[in-house]
This record gives C-alpha cells, structure tokens and sequence, in this order.
C-alpha cells in the first residue's frame, strides 16, 4: 500500500513538473528572446540565448505610445473589478442568504450568461453601448467588461457565503450589528479568498482581452495594452524584437499583482462564533 502511494505521488509529481516547464517555456523564451539583437532574433546569427543584455527593443517600445495603452488598461482593470466586486458581494450575499421565488432561476441564468461565446455577444453588446453614447469610451468599455466578467464573480462569492455558518451574521446582529456592518465586518473577512479569486480573474480576463477592446475602441489615444501591441504588427513585416519587448512589460503587471493576491487566494480562513 505504501509503495502503490509513493509511485502514485511520484507520478502525480513528475506530471506537475511537466505541466509546469511546458507554461513556464514560452513565457522564459519570449523574456529571453527580448532581449536579442535583430540578427540573432530573425537574421543569420540566430540563437536559442542572446549573447548580451540588448535593450534596443525597449528603447522602441518607449518611442510609441505604450504608456498611453498602459495606463489605459490600468483604469479599464480597475474600474471593472471595482465594479465587479461590489456588485457580486452584495449578489452573491443575496443568493446565499434569502430565500425568494425565482432564486435558483434568477441563479442558472446569471451562470448561463457565462456560457455564452463572446462573439456572439459583440453585436447586442455594441448597439447597447452605441445607444448610450458611450461608444470610444474607457467607461462604455469597462461597462461591457462587467457585463461578462460578473456572473462568475457572483458564483464565486455566492459559493463562500454559503460556506459561513450563519450563526457568525447572527451572533453580529444580536450584539447591535446592522445586516449590512455584520456583512462588511464579519463576513467578509473569512469570504476575503474569494474576494481575491474573483479578483484575480478580473484582472486577468480585462488584461489580455482583445475582441471588444477591438471593438469598441476607435482612437488610438483610447486603445488598451491588447490592442495597441496589435497595432505594433505591420502588413508587410513586423518588428518581432520589439513586439516581444511590449510582450514582456505586458506581461509583469498581472504577474506582480498575482503574486501578491495568490496569498489571499490560498488562505485558509477560520472563525467562529461566541460562546
């Protein structure tokens, strides 16, 4: 038995470990590859290492108007998962503490929204946000980030109140808590995981979105990081060095916002109610 345990946790083992190189790989090639020179990136002196710390491709990404497209999908991130979070805090409490007809319904179709493909939401989406003026605007696009990243955010959240004894909103009431300041104060905190995960997928989902970005945005002052790396491929040729360069700082955002909310993410909260 104990053997039949070991091979089973070595091969689980050696699974996660090529799982890991095979999503680590293209990500260490494309910080590697930055950093070559042209020649050794697409001419004859190609090579799987750069033979120094060229920084030539990030000296022409300076040059365009890559801050402008960062700092637009900083305000778009953000907006969006402000909004997001709210909104599926105050659902998801709903959803997990009250009891009303159509709960399971009104429930299915807040899930069946996430199964949608995004293609086919494009069209409806745009005549919505055409008819509230809000067209080549970092609101309107915000607005649409919402629309399809809050149903599983209301999941999530839905999900982690349901796991909280009731008991702890309760004891918080009997001492003189209103529903609303025993929410903040002693729900959320053991519900912060959650928080975090929802979070977490709104950053990623808004960052490396492309289709309404695409769709919505028409001034290149407006553009998000998506989109304005789009931009840098030409018709003809493309300055591949240069577009790995905008790759990477694309790139290291997310990764430190990650690293920093994954210690929420794994968390295990613990409570408990007075005696």
């Amino acid at each position: 038995m104990r053997k039949s345990k070991t091979y089973a946790s070595g091969k689980a083992h050696v699974m996660a470990a090529f799982l890991m190189v095979v999503t680590v790989l293209p990500i260490v090639w494309m910080v590697l590859s930055s950093f070559k020179t042209t020649p050794e990136l697409t001419g004859v002196d190609q090579r799987l290492l750069p033979s120094g710390l060229y920084l030539g491709h990030y000296e022409k990404v300076a040059e365009t108007n890559f801050l402008t497209y960062f700092l637009n999908s900083v305000m778009v991130a953000a907006g969006t998962t402000t909004i997001a979070l709210v909104v599926a805090v105050l659902a998801g409490y709903g959803f997990s503490r009250f009891t009303f007809v159509g709960n399971r319904g009104m429930l299915l179709i807040v899930i069946a929204c996430q199964m949608f493909p995004a293609v086919l939401l494009a069209m409806p989406l745009y005549k919505t946000v055409r008819t509230l003026g809000l067209l080549d605007s970092l609101i309107g696009l915000t607005l649409v980030y919402v629309s399809f990243t809050l149903p599983l955010c209301i999941w999530l959240m839905r999900n982690y109140f349901m796991g909280i004894p009731v008991e702890m909103e309760e004891a918080a009431m009997i001492d003189g808590c209103s529903r609303f300041t025993a929410l903040w104060r002693v729900l959320l905190p053991p519900a912060l995981p959650g928080v975090m995960a929802a979070a977490v997928f709104c950053l990623i989902q808004v960052w490396e979105e492309f289709l309404y970005a695409n769709t919505f945005i028409d001034s290149d002052r407006k553009r998000t990081l998506s989109v304005g790396l789009h931009s840098l491929m030409g018709e003809f040729t493309t300055d591949w060095g240069q577009l790995l360069a905008a790759g990477v700082l694309m790139l290291i955002p997310i990764v430190l916002v990650f690293a920093y909310l994954q210690r929420y993410v794994t968390h295990i909260a613990s409570g408990g109610v007075k005696g």
